[in-house]
C-alpha cells in the first residue's frame, strides 16, 4: 500500500515570498525576472489581487502593454475606488494612444487621490485629446 502525505507548500515556493521578491525586481527595474515569479504565484493563488497588481506593474515596466490593460481593468472592475489600479489603467490607456479611454480613469484616480501627478496626468489627455485632428476642449466635458 502507498501512502500519500500532504506537503504544504514550502518556503521557498509560496506566493507571499514571490510577491515580496517580485516586488523587490520591480522597484530595481527587471520586470521580466519579476513575471517569471508571478506568473506560478498566481496559478497558485488565481484570486490574489495583490499578486495580479504586481504582474500589471510588470506588464507596465516592460511595455506589454495590452497585458498590463488586461489585469488592470480585472482589479478595477474588482475594487472600484482602488486608485492605484485605476491610475495605472489610465497610463496604460495613454500610452496606447486611447485618450479617450484613458480620461475617465485619470479624473476619477485625480478626484479620488487629490495626488497632483494625477491632476497632470489628466491635464496631459485632455491636451492630446483637443491636438487631435476635429478635437476640442467642450468635446472633453
Amino acid at each position: 500500500m502507498t501512502y500519500v502525505t500532504f506537503q504544504p507548500p514550502t518556503r521557498a515556493n509560496h506566493p507571499a515570498d514571490a510577491y515580496h521578491e517580485a516586488w523587490r525586481l520591480l522597484e530595481d527595474r527587471a520586470p521580466k525576472q519579476a513575471l517569471a515569479l508571478l506568473d506560478p504565484a498566481l496559478e497558485a493563488e488565481p484570486s490574489s489581487s495583490s499578486l495580479r497588481t504586481l504582474r500589471a506593474w510588470a506588464y507596465f515596466q516592460s511595455a506589454q502593454l495590452s497585458r498590463a490593460e488586461a489585469d488592470l481593468a480585472l482589479l478595477v472592475d474588482e475594487c472600484p475606488t482602488d486608485v492605484w489600479a485605476r491610475f495605472a489603467l489610465g497610463r496604460v490607456l495613454e500610452r496606447q494612444s486611447k485618450y479617450a479611454d484613458a480620461l475617465p480613469h485619470l479624473r476619477l484616480a485625480a478626484v479620488m487621490s487629490g495626488d497632483a501627478e494625477h491632476e497632470a496626468g489628466v491635464l496631459r489627455v485632455e491636451r492630446r485629446l483637443a491636438e487631435l485632428p476635429g478635437g476640442s476642449y467642450d468635446d472633453l466635458l
